[in-house]
């Protein structure tokens, strides 16, 4: 390549354009580093260099976007248009080579080369512009899209490389081949490879006109669309594809007739197959329709699994999946006994709240297990797009049905189990609400007739049994709740925890960790012990990770000493797990003052609270500190308002609240707390600390508290009797209207703890402080 005349121009990047020298053409001007490069074109001799975009699409290019050849170009005129673009005028000059970017962050400035053309043979190029000028009028004459003028044009020039760039400038090719005849300083190479580009689409114009006339031939005139079709097929022809979509169109009307859908909804399936037929097969439009025809004979409309209704059998397998869990157990039997006399009932809805690990999950697999239905599962945790559970409109690209539909595909029959797991996890966005768009699918009235935004025709969900598992019932919008009925699994006792580990746990860790039943043996006493000291949990799931470290240290010893079997013991639990995680029974070793044990209810089942109180001198300043809520602070102040209140009553100094500050402290200050059931608590631990009276260590409560003192009913009692006998405590004091739950308390718990039902703050107080206060304390 021969360069010469080396300058520093502007450099103006073009998006799917290129000029060639000797061209005069407008410009549209309006990214703002191209507007500066004009402005400083303008501002000098009005030069500026004109090159490619490699990729039109790029609204910002760097450097490595632009091609390195282009053509040096005069700005003869400028325009600022109203919507802000520029108009600019240019002529090409020469071709040049960017030989480097100078750094401007304004825009782009470039040192440029020009670079001459290479001449051949003078006869030889006088023969190849002859050639190409004859093949060039040739396709004028086939295009028509290009006018006799600029024929008249062409045929004048008599310099061979400018010829060839005219000529370039008027066909219709890609930016890239442009490009290539642009970068080609040998002007014979030039005008050759212009001839085979104007002798190819010469060729693609008289196919063009060939499949034209044939599909004239067989049109009528007044069928717009017989011609469409007849053009379609002339093009697969010429192509080799005879059949073309007539096969696959043929296929899926004979898998609609084989469908079990309604006949409304074969109705509606020959109708988009019909449009899918008329659509091009290029067009986005056909791909969609297709998907659609695919998702109506996927989901199932009338198939069906035959329910076991043998209430008997049913019993039998849920006792042998689940020990305990009497509710929901008795639940299921009602419905298939209900079932088994009426012939025809709605699918219920149930929902199983407890805290993680109780077997929510497993127990909805085991349900599908007794009745011989499908068990299809969809997780709801996380899930903020209404369009989820509802589905995506068939306007977007990429539109899918909604997880209910998405979920009967999977299932293959109507009348499956399907579990909504963490229901209560939904959450909601500016993308809607999803736990909203679940009303319609968990209404027995509505979901008859449940409509997903992609499928369009209404499905039926009616025979569906649907259960839902959530950790929190609160956080489950209040709508939605009221269309399920809950059942609540508070959690295992001891005795429940040592069956389950006994039945199903370590039968089933002893299989996955490769021994064989008698290679591990694993003692009552051991498996007490590693319970209550290596658990602290409602559920088993932790109980099943420790057994399952058990059963990986068996398989060790067993592998590396060569042993056939390995007994665990209560004193070798400690050798094999490490030291106890948990201390059995958190209550106080001995009576305290000014601290006294509360029963709280967590997503994780219950849970103890000590609450401290400590006085020293000031001018009665409360304060409260463990990460309380707003609930707990209230209950705080409510005890403190009724103990000034009655302070001569309890033998306390009237004016205590002015010579002394207060501090209550809930431990474990890094975990959040609240809830309307720490009041008595509170104010039980008030007392103490302003009497000298110890709180009896083996006690327990929970109750809310009036300003008069009333002791007012709580929620989760089952829960918090559970945790109350995990941490060893023997007497607990509860709202007098919470009396009806006892009966929900595991009857093993029942026997091992003395419930206290009190009405007023007065009996708390009776039962729970010792007779004499402890001075030492």
């Amino acid at each position: 390549m021969t360069v010469e005349n080396k300058v520093q121009v502007p450099l103006l990047p073009l998006r799917g354009l290129l000029v060639f020298p000797a061209m005069v053409l407008h410009l549209d001007v309006g990214r703002e580093k191209s507007v500066n490069a004009l402005e400083k074109a303008m501002m000098e001799d009005q030069s500026i260099f004109l090159a490619a975009q490699k990729e039109s699409s790029v609204d910002e290019p760097a450097i490595n976007d632009i091609y390195r050849v282009g053509t040096l170009a005069k700005v003869k005129q400028m325009l600022k248009l109203p919507n802000g673009t520029i108009r600019v005028l240019v002529e090409g000059l020469y071709r040049g080579e960017i030989v480097q970017f100078v750094e401007d962050d304004d825009q782009f400035i470039v040192d440029i080369q020009e670079f001459k053309e290479m001449k051949g043979d003078k006869n030889e190029e006088q023969a190849l512009m002859r050639s190409l000028i004859e093949q060039f009028e040739q396709y004028i004459k086939i295009s028509k899209k290009v006018s006799q003028e600029t024929l008249d044009t062409v045929t004048d020039i008599d310099e061979s490389g400018r010829l060839a760039d005219i000529i370039t400038s008027h066909l219709s090719l890609k930016l890239k081949d442009k490009q290539e005849l642009l970068e080609m300083e040998n002007v014979k190479e030039r005008l050759n490879r212009l001839i085979t580009i104007i002798s190819n689409e010469r060729e693609v114009l008289n196919l063009e006109k060939k499949i034209g006339q044939r599909v004239k031939k067989s049109m009528e005139k007044t069928q717009k669309e017989y011609y469409l079709r007849e053009q379609m097929k002339a093009i697969q022809t010429e192509l080799g594809d005879k059949d073309g979509k007539s096969s696959e169109v043929t296929q899926l009307k004979e898998r609609i007739e084989n469908s079990d859908m309604p006949e409304k909804i074969q109705e509606t399936a020959y109708k988009e197959l019909d449009r899918y037929e008329k659509v091009p097969q290029s067009s986005a439009e056909s791909s969609v329709i297709r998907n659609y025809v695919d998702w109506l004979l996927s989901i199932p409309w009338t198939s069906k699994t035959a329910d076991n209704l043998d209430v008997n059998h049913a019993e039998k397998i849920l006792d042998e999946d689940h020990y305990g869990l009497e509710k929901v157990k008795e639940r299921v039997l009602e419905y298939l006994a209900v079932q088994q006399l009426t012939k025809t009932i709605k699918g219920p809805i149930l929902c199983l709240v407890g805290p993680p690990g109780v077997g929510k999950t497993s127990l909805a697999k085991s349900i599908a297990r007794a009745i011989n239905r499908n068990f299809v599962r969809i997780s709801l945790g996380g899930v903020r797009d209404e369009a989820e559970i509802r589905g995506h409109r068939r306007t977007y690209v990429g539109a899918m049905p909604g997880r209910i539909i998405q979920g009967m595909k999977k299932a293959k029959t109507i009348n499956p189990i399907f579990l909504l797991d963490e229901i209560d996890k939904m959450a909601s966005d500016f993308r809607g609400d999803p736990s909203s768009a679940m009303l319609e699918v968990l209404d027995p009235e509505q979901n008859s007739n449940f409509s997903d935004h992609f499928i369009e025709e209404t499905y039926d969900l009616s025979n569906v049994m649907f259960i839902a598992t959530a950790n929190n019932l609160g956080s489950i919008p209040g709508p939605l709740r009221d269309r399920m009925e809950v059942i609540s699994i508070a959690g295992y006792t001891e005795v429940e925890k040592l069956h389950i580990a006994k039945e199903h746990l370590l039968p089933k860790q002893v299989k996955e960790n490769g021994l064989n039943k008698g290679q591990l043996q694993l003692r009552d006493e051991a498996l007490t012990k590693l319970i209550r000291t290596y658990t602290r949990e409602a559920g088993v799931r932790g109980l099943e990770r420790q057994l399952a470290s058990l059963c990986r240290k068996a398989a060790k010893i067993i592998v590396s000493e060569n042993k056939k079997r390995v007994v665990v013991t209560e004193k070798q639990l400690e050798a094999l797990l490490g030291k106890p995680l948990f201390r059995y029974g958190r209550m106080e070793e001995v009576n305290q003052v000014g601290a006294a044990t509360g029963l709280a209810y967590t997503s994780a089942g219950g849970d103890t609270l000590s609450i401290e109180v400590s006085l020293y001198p000031g001018k009665g300043k409360l304060t409260l500190t463990g990460k309380l809520g707003d609930v707990m602070k209230e209950s705080a102040q409510a005890a403190f308002s009724y103990i000034r209140s009655r302070a001569e009553e309890l033998n306390i100094d009237r004016d205590f609240h002015e010579n002394n500050d207060i501090h209550i402290h809930v431990p474990e200050g890094a975990t959040p707390k609240d809830g309307p059931s720490a009041g008595i608590t509170m104010a039980t631990a008030l007392v103490s600390a302003l009497t000298g009276r110890p709180v009896k260590r083996e006690v327990g409560m929970t109750g809310e508290i009036t300003l008069r003192g009333r002791v007012l009913p709580i929620g989760g009692l089952k829960e918090k009797s559970l945790s109350a006998h995990r941490a060893g405590l023997t007497t607990i004091i509860i709202p007098a209207d919470n009396k009806r739950d006892l009966d929900d308390i595991p009857k093993s718990v029942r026997e091992d703890l003395t419930f206290i039902p009190v009405e007023h703050l007065d009996e708390v107080l009776k039962h729970a402080l010792t007779e004499e206060s402890n001075e030492s304390n």
